[in-house]
């Protein structure tokens, strides 16, 4: 038997979410554009539409715009584009509006893989520790899910535990490596500035396929919320639907971790932003989270270089300080229900 399609939304309805989604694309084109004119040396507008492409080497704007922020954007649209949409389809396919990659250890799962290549396999080449980055984020997953179950509280209490513990591996890790902890303070706060721009190239690739698998996931999204036996009712796989999502999460959230670091709240936040807009339907939500998330990290890019003048706070301590008070919040509603 197969699962009947969703209804269609009346015109109207639908054309609300789109004007919504139009617009949150032009404030992601507004900063990207911020984020190249924006820092220690600001360079107007139509200087940058002119150094666009230029040679790196040719002048000193051109090697700011070229060499430094142009990369640095495009590492935050497609971090952010990952982090959000990690989340949203977390959220969705636990109905727990805790779920996020940072929350429930999948962040610190890529991160012990990346650290245990790095320190104990000395492979620093991202072709060789990024495969141990999707290995430890998939493996938190796992784990997390079997000891906390559907249960929001449970679940959250669970990835504390199992973050805890990984941590607690890469810290002793560290201790007996001098070098990789040297390289590792600056990764573990997140950040944009990677000084690789090629490295964007070779993890484009996992990035691109983990988006596809999401979009796939998506329209089966709104049956699971339903519940497990309502679902298969209607001839939904569940097995495979999870199984399809967590490659999913596995491939999104790892690659954005090894790439630039753990982001956390990002997964968090974003996702409920669009579910204020959109409303339930998992599909809009996933297409929101999409747009949001990195306009959130670019607008927290771009804020923590306006507040360090001469250098500036990385990205994952400006997000951490505006997302903790939005979890806070959340936790301490009287009732939180599963999505």
């Amino acid at each position: 038997m197969l699962a009947p399609s969703p209804p269609t939304a009346p015109r109207g309805r639908a054309a609300k979410p789109l004007r919504w989604l139009l617009l949150a694309v032009g404030a992601l084109a507004l900063l990207a554009v911020l984020s190249i004119m924006v820092g220690s040396k600001p360079i107007p507008f139509l200087d940058v539409l002119r150094l666009l492409g230029a040679d790196p080497a040719s002048s000193e704007d051109a090697a700011i715009v070229n060499g430094l922020r142009l990369s640095r954007t495009l590492f935050g649209v497609a971090v952010g584009v990952c982090l959000g949409v990690a989340g949203a389809l977390m959220q969705g396919l636990t109905r727990n509006p805790l779920a996020d990659p940072g929350l429930l250890g999948v962040s610190a799962g890529a991160a012990l893989g990346v650290v245990l290549t790095t320190s104990v396999f000395g492979i620093t080449a991202l072709f060789g520790y990024i495969w141990f980055a999707f290995a430890g984020a998939l493996a938190a997953t796992v784990v997390v899910y079997l000891l906390g179950g559907p249960h929001p509280a449970r679940l959250a209490l669970a990835g504390a535990a199992v973050s805890a513990l990984l941590q607690s591996g890469i810290s002793a890790m560290l201790l007996l490596d001098s070098a990789t902890l040297d390289a590792y303070r600056f990764w573990a706060v997140g950040s944009l500035n990677v000084p690789d721009s090629g490295v964007l190239l070779q993890v484009l690739p996992f990035l691109a396929v983990g988006l596809v698998l999401a979009a796939a996931t998506a329209p089966q999204l709104n049956t699971l919320a339903l519940g497990d036996d309502v679902a298969r009712s209607l001839g939904q796989r569940v097995t495979g639907v999870r199984l399809r999502g967590a490659a999913a999460i596995t491939l999104l959230a790892g690659g954005a971790t090894a790439v630039c670091g753990p982001i956390a709240f990002v997964g968090l936040v974003v996702p409920h932003m669009a579910r204020a807009i959109t409303g339930p339907d998992q599909r809009w939500v996933l297409a929101f989270s999409a747009v949001l998330s990195p306009v959130v990290l670019l607008a927290a890019d771009v804020l923590g270089r306006v507040l360090a003048e001469r250098s500036e706070i990385h990205v994952g301590i400006v997000v951490a300080f505006v997302g903790a008070p939005f979890f806070i919040a959340l936790v301490r509603r009287k009732k939180l229900p599963e999505l």
